[in-house]
């Protein structure tokens, strides 16, 4: 299994994948989301995506094929989702779950009420109309790339 980024050609395996787990697609060509997937010999396996907004990003549509679940998959996107984030100088991101609050709260994600997210997050369409309002709002803050877990910058 391989994890990158989307390449050109792929996003209609990503939007049938995503449909295929009833996860929002209605957005996808208006909005800038970037997808980081999971693939292997017979296609994508996973994926996740990352809509940017400044410092802060929406996580995006976590999903993996019922058959490849359970090997680490979820883990290895998030991780690259977050890696990527850090790139990107993003420092929180933001995250509506139905059903993954405890996995993404092993990750270190916290719970945030909807109207204490930053402003321009609430002004996406996922937060405006395609996730319910039961939806569990989460939140994560980012240290800089160029920290290390020891808290020691690089030179």
């Amino acid at each position: 299994m391989i994890i990158r980024a989307l390449v050109p050609g792929e996003e209609a395996q990503v939007r049938a994948l995503l449909a295929d787990s009833a996860l929002p697609v209605e957005d996808l060509d208006q909005s800038m989301v970037r997808f980081v997937v999971a693939v292997d010999e017979v296609g994508a396996q996973g994926a996740i995506g990352l809509e940017a907004f400044g410092s802060v990003g929406l996580l995006r549509s976590l999903v993996v094929r019922p058959q490849a679940r359970g090997g680490g998959i979820a883990s290895q996107l998030v991780d690259a989702l977050e890696a990527d984030a850090r790139r990107l100088g993003i420092r929180q991101l933001v995250l509506l779950t139905q059903t993954a609050a405890p996995f993404f709260a092993r990750r270190g994600y916290v719970q945030l009420a909807r109207d204490a997210t930053p402003v321009p997050v609430q002004g996406s369409a996922e937060f405006r109309s395609l996730c319910p309002a039961s939806a569990t709002c989460m939140t994560k803050h980012l240290e800089p790339e160029s920290i290390h877990a020891s808290g020691t910058t690089q030179a």
